[in-house]
């Protein structure tokens, strides 16, 4: 039976399904008009994600029914034209969810005077099949005892008992955002960054300040350069220079490339010594060049390292395909710059060979490397004719400074703003069934 009364959250990651039962996408988010009285909210409709992670519109007059598993469709033809966001609307889970608001309920004389969270929000369908945010459900701030922490107690009031849910509060800064968290967990970053880019400028920074290091670091990576620049900005000097000591030595030095020098150099003043050191020596190269381009952590073997040794340092989670294809032999040290350039050695060699072998008995001495100065089109000319997707970088007296894959050569290839675009319709990847562009016109 569908339901009538439902929960903002049970209905984030629901498929929906067209009237014949084809599958149209997931719902992310609900769509709801502002109000600067008390009147309950009116829900005008699901964000819904597409196959192509596409975020599209589709009213709620065009939903046919809710259920535990699914939400129907009165129609399979949508409009795929993007969501935008618009003046006077807000998201049920980006922007509502989570917050810190009051409750003044006769019936819940304790939280009067309180902070609560947001937990989720209580649909409920009229008469004329429009669905209203009627209800709230809060939490209680974490209680300490004695010995341990307790859980706050959930209560579930009437939306025009609670205060803070107008947008000027909600862009009030320290706002939750453990919700939006759960819903990018296992996402890859490129993905992550792409939705970051679509909430709204306050949740965003919200969301940028709760993720850690590390994990920012590989968001930021996969953002457009105008992007990166601003969010820098917002994080303050110490975050900062934590985001870029967590970011891989080249797309730091590109970054850093981008601000005036001063700035440049103050941010890496405060990095730890042994994570400015090689943003330091990148800088000192044109930004359209192989050193340029080149990150300073391939991997670096010497002659004596045995087969498996080199295979195990393959398998590193956090190499790129690029530059797990190919490992540099060199005399010690290994660390760049490293002592004299040996050759590579190919990972399909390697796994050819067996385990105790050693390495320098298959170094390729042919291959030549490249100069710090050759220009984008040398490195890519270099790349087409030895069919490769990493090449080793050394300078007049053969040290090796580091290496250029191919996914940095791409970066700087593609128009400036490539990442902007969505890499799933890009490649033509199938959308939803039925779902088709309507000329003209607005949601």
């Amino acid at each position: 039976m569908a339901a009538t009364k439902v929960f903002a959250a049970r209905l984030a990651g629901l498929v929906v399904l067209g009237p014949d039962g084809e599958s149209i996408g997931r719902i992310r988010d609900l769509v709801m008009s502002v109000r600067y009285d008390l009147q309950q909210p009116r829900v005008l409709g699901l964000l819904l994600e597409l196959p192509t992670r596409r975020r599209i519109f589709v009213p709620m007059l065009r939903v046919t029914s809710i259920e535990p598993g699914a939400v129907t469709l009165n129609t399979g033809s949508i409009s795929v034209r993007r969501f935008e966001q618009r003046p006077g609307e807000m998201l049920a889970i980006a922007q509502i969810i989570d917050s810190t608001v009051q409750v003044h309920d006769p019936e819940l004389p304790e939280l009067e005077g309180t902070d609560v969270v947001v937990t989720d929000l209580g649909l409920e369908q009229t008469r004329t099949r429009d669905w209203l945010i009627a209800r709230v459900a809060v939490r209680e701030r974490r209680r300490f005892g004695s010995a341990f922490r307790r859980r706050g107690a959930v209560h579930v009031v009437s939306w025009s008992n609670v205060r803070g849910l107008t947008q000027t509060e909600l862009n009030l800064p320290g706002q939750d955002v453990t919700l939006l968290l759960e819903q990018f967990e296992g996402m890859r970053a490129a993905d992550v960054a792409h939705l970051l880019r679509d909430l709204p400028e306050k949740r965003r920074i919200d969301v940028v300040r709760a993720l850690d290091d590390e994990r920012l670091a590989d968001v930021v990576q996969e953002l457009p350069e105008n992007d990166q620049m601003q969010l820098l900005e917002q994080l303050g000097t110490e975050r900062a220079a934590d985001l870029l000591e967590a970011m891989d030595p080249d797309d730091a030095a590109d970054l850093l490339g981008e601000l005036p020098r001063g700035e440049a150099e103050s941010l890496l003043a405060l990095m730890h010594p042994e994570e400015s050191e090689p943003v330091r020596r990148l800088l000192e190269h044109a930004p359209y060049t192989a050193g340029g381009l080149m990150t300073p952590s391939p991997v670096i073997l010497n002659a004596s390292t045995t087969v498996a040794e080199a295979l195990a340092r393959v398998r590193d989670p956090d190499l790129t395909p690029a530059l797990a294809s190919m490992v540099f032999v060199v005399r010690p040290p290994t660390s760049t710059p490293t002592g004299r350039y040996l050759g590579c050695v190919h990972i399909q060699q390697l796994l050819r060979e067996p385990p105790a072998h050693l390495v320098g008995a298959f170094v390729d001495t042919d291959l030549t490397p490249l100069r710090p100065d050759a220009s984008l089109t040398a490195v890519t000319r270099y790349f087409a004719t030895y069919n490769l997707v990493c090449g080793a970088v050394v300078d007049s007296e053969n040290h090796l400074l580091g290496a250029v894959s191919v996914d940095d050569l791409l970066d700087h290839l593609l128009p400036e703003d490539w990442r902007e675009q969505d890499v799933h319709e890009d490649a033509g990847l199938a959308g939803p069934v039925g779902a088709q562009q309507h000329p003209g016109g607005s949601r």
